[in-house]
Protein backbone atom coordinates (compact mmCIF):
# COMPACT_ATOMS: atom_id res chain seq x y z
CA UNK A 1 0.00 0.00 0.00
CA UNK A 2 1.49 3.34 -1.06
CA UNK A 3 1.58 6.56 0.95
CA UNK A 4 -0.96 8.18 -1.38
CA UNK A 5 -3.48 5.40 -0.76
CA UNK A 6 -2.93 5.69 3.00
CA UNK A 7 -3.56 9.42 2.95
CA UNK A 8 -6.80 8.93 1.00
CA UNK A 9 -8.11 6.31 3.46
CA UNK A 10 -10.77 7.83 5.74
CA UNK A 11 -9.84 7.79 9.44
CA UNK A 12 -11.30 5.27 11.79
CA UNK A 13 -13.34 7.62 13.96
CA UNK A 14 -14.25 4.89 16.42
CA UNK A 15 -10.58 4.15 17.08
CA UNK A 16 -9.84 7.88 17.28
CA UNK A 17 -12.61 8.42 19.82
CA UNK A 18 -11.63 5.48 21.96
CA UNK A 19 -8.00 6.67 22.06
CA UNK A 20 -8.93 10.25 22.95
CA UNK A 21 -6.94 11.32 26.05
CA UNK A 22 -10.03 12.35 27.94
CA UNK A 23 -12.86 10.87 30.00
CA UNK A 24 -15.86 10.67 27.63
CA UNK A 25 -19.10 8.74 27.44
CA UNK A 26 -21.59 8.86 24.55
CA UNK A 27 -25.15 8.40 25.76
CA UNK A 28 -28.38 7.81 23.87
CA UNK A 29 -31.41 9.98 24.70
CA UNK A 30 -32.56 7.21 27.05
CA UNK A 31 -29.16 7.42 28.81
CA UNK A 32 -27.88 4.14 27.42
CA UNK A 33 -24.08 3.99 27.01
CA UNK A 34 -23.19 3.85 23.30
CA UNK A 35 -19.43 4.58 23.33
CA UNK A 36 -16.65 5.17 25.86
CA UNK A 37 -13.01 6.20 25.77
CA UNK A 38 -10.18 4.08 27.11
CA UNK A 39 -9.30 6.82 29.61
CA UNK A 40 -12.84 6.74 31.03
CA UNK A 41 -12.68 2.97 31.42
CA UNK A 42 -9.38 3.25 33.27
CA UNK A 43 -10.63 6.00 35.59
CA UNK A 44 -13.83 4.14 36.48
CA UNK A 45 -12.30 0.65 36.68
CA UNK A 46 -14.71 -0.78 34.10
CA UNK A 47 -14.53 -2.78 30.85
CA UNK A 48 -16.01 -1.72 27.54
CA UNK A 49 -17.86 -4.95 26.88
CA UNK A 50 -19.43 -4.83 30.35
CA UNK A 51 -20.98 -1.37 30.07
CA UNK A 52 -21.91 -0.81 26.39
CA UNK A 53 -25.66 -1.04 25.84
CA UNK A 54 -26.46 -0.60 29.53
CA UNK A 55 -28.00 2.35 31.29
CA UNK A 56 -25.52 4.78 32.83
CA UNK A 57 -27.29 4.65 36.21
CA UNK A 58 -27.25 0.87 36.14
CA UNK A 59 -23.48 0.86 35.62
CA UNK A 60 -22.84 3.73 38.03
CA UNK A 61 -25.36 3.63 40.91
CA UNK A 62 -25.14 5.62 44.10
CA UNK A 63 -23.04 4.30 46.94
CA UNK A 64 -25.53 2.39 49.12
CA UNK A 65 -23.32 2.99 52.17
CA UNK A 66 -23.59 6.77 51.75
CA UNK A 67 -27.10 7.97 52.70
CA UNK A 68 -26.22 11.51 51.57
CA UNK A 69 -25.21 10.45 48.04
CA UNK A 70 -26.75 12.67 45.34
CA UNK A 71 -24.76 11.63 42.26
CA UNK A 72 -27.54 9.81 40.41
CA UNK A 73 -30.14 12.49 41.11
CA UNK A 74 -27.88 15.37 40.07
CA UNK A 75 -26.65 13.64 36.91
CA UNK A 76 -30.18 12.70 35.86
CA UNK A 77 -31.28 16.30 36.35
CA UNK A 78 -28.52 17.73 34.18
CA UNK A 79 -29.04 15.13 31.42
CA UNK A 80 -32.74 15.92 31.29
CA UNK A 81 -31.89 19.61 31.10
CA UNK A 82 -29.64 18.92 28.10
CA UNK A 83 -32.50 17.07 26.35
CA UNK A 84 -34.91 19.88 27.08
CA UNK A 85 -32.72 22.93 26.39
CA UNK A 86 -30.49 21.29 23.73
CA UNK A 87 -27.45 23.11 25.11
CA UNK A 88 -24.40 22.12 27.13
CA UNK A 89 -24.76 21.95 30.87
CA UNK A 90 -21.79 22.12 33.27
CA UNK A 91 -22.23 20.64 36.72
CA UNK A 92 -20.54 21.72 39.92
CA UNK A 93 -17.96 19.41 41.42
CA UNK A 94 -19.87 16.26 42.21
CA UNK A 95 -19.12 13.50 44.72
CA UNK A 96 -19.90 10.29 42.86
CA UNK A 97 -18.37 7.12 44.29
CA UNK A 98 -17.28 4.37 41.88
CA UNK A 99 -17.98 0.70 42.35
CA UNK A 100 -14.77 -1.32 42.58
CA UNK A 101 -14.48 -4.69 40.83
CA UNK A 102 -14.57 -7.83 42.93
CA UNK A 103 -10.95 -8.53 41.99
CA UNK A 104 -9.98 -5.40 43.95
CA UNK A 105 -12.11 -6.12 46.99
CA UNK A 106 -15.48 -4.79 45.83
CA UNK A 107 -17.30 -1.97 47.56
CA UNK A 108 -17.17 1.67 46.51
CA UNK A 109 -14.30 4.14 46.22
CA UNK A 110 -14.77 7.81 47.01
CA UNK A 111 -14.42 10.02 43.91
CA UNK A 112 -15.07 13.64 42.96
CA UNK A 113 -15.80 14.73 39.39
CA UNK A 114 -16.24 17.87 37.32
CA UNK A 115 -18.80 16.92 34.61
CA UNK A 116 -19.99 18.66 31.42
CA UNK A 117 -22.82 17.28 29.28
CA UNK A 118 -23.25 18.39 25.65
CA UNK A 119 -25.92 17.45 23.09
CA UNK A 120 -25.25 16.10 19.59
CA UNK A 121 -28.04 17.48 17.40
CA UNK A 122 -29.50 15.94 14.26
CA UNK A 123 -30.46 17.68 11.00
CA UNK A 124 -33.82 18.77 12.36
CA UNK A 125 -32.48 19.84 15.76
CA UNK A 126 -33.35 16.71 17.70
CA UNK A 127 -30.91 15.34 20.28
CA UNK A 128 -29.26 12.24 18.86
CA UNK A 129 -26.69 11.69 21.59
CA UNK A 130 -25.25 13.28 24.70
CA UNK A 131 -21.49 13.57 25.20
CA UNK A 132 -20.74 13.18 28.88
CA UNK A 133 -17.26 14.48 29.72
CA UNK A 134 -15.81 14.34 33.23
CA UNK A 135 -12.58 15.26 34.96
CA UNK A 136 -11.42 13.38 38.03
CA UNK A 137 -10.67 16.02 40.69
CA UNK A 138 -10.48 13.64 43.66
CA UNK A 139 -6.83 14.39 44.48
CA UNK A 140 -7.43 18.13 44.31
CA UNK A 141 -10.42 17.94 46.66
CA UNK A 142 -8.56 15.77 49.17
CA UNK A 143 -5.58 18.12 49.16
CA UNK A 144 -7.78 21.15 49.82
CA UNK A 145 -9.58 19.27 52.59
CA UNK A 146 -6.28 18.50 54.34
CA UNK A 147 -5.17 22.13 54.08
CA UNK A 148 -8.43 23.43 55.54
CA UNK A 149 -8.21 20.96 58.44
CA UNK A 150 -4.69 22.12 59.26
CA UNK A 151 -5.80 25.76 59.34
CA UNK A 152 -8.57 24.92 61.81
CA UNK A 153 -6.21 23.19 64.27
CA UNK A 154 -5.57 25.15 67.52
CA UNK A 155 -2.05 26.19 68.45
CA UNK A 156 -1.91 23.51 71.17
CA UNK A 157 -2.20 20.84 68.42
CA UNK A 158 0.79 22.13 66.49
CA UNK A 159 3.66 19.67 65.95
CA UNK A 160 5.96 19.23 68.98
CA UNK A 161 9.06 20.02 66.96
CA UNK A 162 7.69 23.35 65.81
CA UNK A 163 6.56 24.18 69.35
CA UNK A 164 10.00 23.36 70.77
CA UNK A 165 11.65 25.45 68.08
CA UNK A 166 9.45 28.40 69.02
CA UNK A 167 10.34 28.01 72.69
CA UNK A 168 14.04 27.77 71.90
CA UNK A 169 13.85 30.92 69.79
CA UNK A 170 12.08 32.78 72.58
CA UNK A 171 14.71 31.63 75.08
CA UNK A 172 17.49 32.87 72.82
CA UNK A 173 15.77 36.23 72.48
CA UNK A 174 15.48 36.62 76.27
CA UNK A 175 19.13 35.72 76.85
CA UNK A 176 21.54 38.66 77.10
CA UNK A 177 25.32 38.29 77.22
CA UNK A 178 26.63 39.74 80.50
CA UNK A 179 28.72 42.89 80.23
CA UNK A 180 31.90 43.73 82.14
CA UNK A 181 29.97 45.99 84.52
CA UNK A 182 27.49 43.28 85.39
CA UNK A 183 30.08 40.61 86.17
CA UNK A 184 30.87 39.88 89.86
CA UNK A 185 34.34 40.87 91.13
CA UNK A 186 36.94 38.20 90.54
CA UNK A 187 39.80 37.67 93.02
CA UNK A 188 43.05 36.19 91.96
CA UNK A 189 44.56 33.67 94.28
CA UNK A 190 48.19 32.59 94.21
CA UNK A 191 48.79 29.01 93.16
CA UNK A 192 51.63 28.72 95.73
CA UNK A 193 50.89 28.17 99.41
CA UNK A 194 52.84 30.17 101.97
CA UNK A 195 55.47 28.24 103.89
CA UNK A 196 55.09 28.32 107.69
CA UNK A 197 57.70 30.49 109.44
CA UNK A 198 60.27 29.16 111.96
CA UNK A 199 58.50 30.85 114.84
CA UNK A 200 55.27 29.30 113.86
CA UNK A 201 56.97 25.90 113.63
CA UNK A 202 58.47 26.26 117.09
CA UNK A 203 55.13 27.13 118.52
CA UNK A 204 53.48 24.18 117.01
CA UNK A 205 56.18 21.79 118.26
CA UNK A 206 56.55 23.22 121.77
CA UNK A 207 54.53 20.56 123.51
CA UNK A 208 55.67 19.16 126.84
CA UNK A 209 57.44 15.83 126.66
Amino acid sequence: MTSSSLSSTPPDFQALFQSTPGLYLVLAPDFTIKAVTDAYLHATMTNREDILGRGVFDVFPDNPNDPSATGVRNLRTTLQRVLQDKTSDAMAVQKYDIRKPESEGGGFEERYWSPVNSPVLGPTGEVLNIIHRVEDVTKFIRLNTKKSRRKKLPKSCAPTRAKWKWKSTSARRKYRKPTAASRPPFRKYSARRKKPSAAAGSRTNSFPP
